[in-house]
């Protein structure tokens, strides 16, 4: 929080003014250099990694890259493509934390951390999660590791926790997948307490991907001719979001929410004022930085119930993600938004791996 002295004047902009005068934090969903920067500059105190975001910085920052990629090649003579590109992950997200150290040291680990995530290949497989989470906290103090909330990830999470790892969960859409990996980090988190081990600087989250819950109603809506007023469909994330985050202010979980996957600006204004995260991408974060949306507390105001009321009648993957046993933890995986994530997620490994590929064994065409 700013001191009470500052005046609106002295703000950079409207996320930094978010980040000056609620407790709503502001992370950059971009480990670019000049993305992260900027972000940083305008109030972030935390940032993401993954394979998606390792390929928008080789292709923005191939000078800085491809030479790694070269020798890394050339160290790991054995090494697959997959192998290379996870340990350029690996390299981009250690050296992109440094830049937090500072927020870090600051918030004593509640904020000031990079998210890199697990390989989505292993979403159902517990100890390969847990293992890869264990590894990738080594790579600096202020690692923060992403794991899916899939039937194994929330057993991953759980165990992730215990060791002492600050998690991210991903791939989350939904109240009863958030609850689940609430339940989980505590039972994580009350098991180091009983064994007199710290937590007092782990910081973990998770995450609800809100515009992806409400793509997919649109899919949905296309597919089975639903018709509705269109801006209903907007609000099905926020609507989520909010109830989930007074159902946690109830229950005293120890860990925050984190709005990702931005299709609107109410991903970011209507969760104004909360203890939680935003994390826009970094075109995002100029359109809410060029707009003129009212800096307010907005997190307690509900969603119109009429909104909610129509989507819970039209949409049965709506009462599934908005109410609390609308899903099963066997059922996560397979949950619409969750499979068609998991795909993408798992795409953008492949691509990642022909990027680099590209780089250690060009095509001789190329070379004519």
């Amino acid at each position: 929080m700013s001191s009470a002295t500052q005046t609106p004047a002295s703000y950079k902009s409207p996320l930094h003014e978010m980040t000056q005068t609620t407790c709503t934090s502001l992370w950059n969903d971009s480990a670019t250099l000049s993305e992260l920067t900027y972000s940083i500059e305008h109030g972030a105190v935390g940032a993401t990694c993954n394979p998606v975001i390792v390929l928008d910085a080789l292709k923005r920052e191939p000078q800085l890259w491809n030479d790694h990629i070269r020798t890394l090649a050339k160290e790991m003579p054995t090494a697959t493509e997959d192998q290379i590109g996870w340990k350029l992950v690996e390299g981009i997200s250690a050296t992109r934390a440094t830049l937090l150290h500072s927020v870090f040291e600051k918030y004593k680990g509640k904020n000031g951390r990079l998210s890199i995530q697990t390989d989505p290949r292993f979403y159902r497989d517990v100890d390969a999660l847990t293992k890869q989470a264990l590894h990738f906290n080594k790579l600096g103090p202020n690692m923060i590791i992403k794991i899916p909330v899939t039937q194994a990830g929330i057993a991953a999470i759980e165990e992730a926790t215990y060791a002492g790892i600050t998690i991210n969960a991903t791939a989350c859409f939904t109240l009863p997948q958030s609850v689940a990996v609430a339940e989980a980090v505590e039972r994580g988190l009350t098991r180091r307490e009983k064994e007199g081990k710290d937590i007092s600087t782990m910081g973990p989250v998770c995450t609800i991907m809100v515009g992806r819950l409400d793509d997919w109603l649109k899919v949905v809506a296309e597919k089975k001719n639903i018709t509705l007023d269109p801006g209903y469909l907007e609000w099905a994330g926020v609507a989520v979001f909010k109830k989930t985050y007074q159902l946690f202010q109830q229950r005293g979980f120890r860990l925050r929410l984190l709005s990702a996957a931005f299709r609107n600006h109410m991903h970011w204004s209507e969760f104004i004022g909360g203890d939680v995260v935003i994390s826009p991408p970094y075109k995002w974060q100029l359109r809410f930085n060029a707009s003129d949306i009212a800096v307010v507390p907005r997190i307690d105001k509900p969603v119109n119930p009429e909104i909610v009321n129509t989507l819970l009648d039209r949409f049965e993957d709506f009462g599934r993600a908005y109410r609390e046993g609308g899903l099963a933890i066997h059922e996560f995986d397979h949950y619409g938004p969750t499979a068609r994530t998991l795909r993408q997620f798992l795409e953008a490994g492949q691509e990642l791996s022909v990027r680099v590929r590209d780089i250690m064994l060009p095509s001789p065409d190329a070379l004519l």
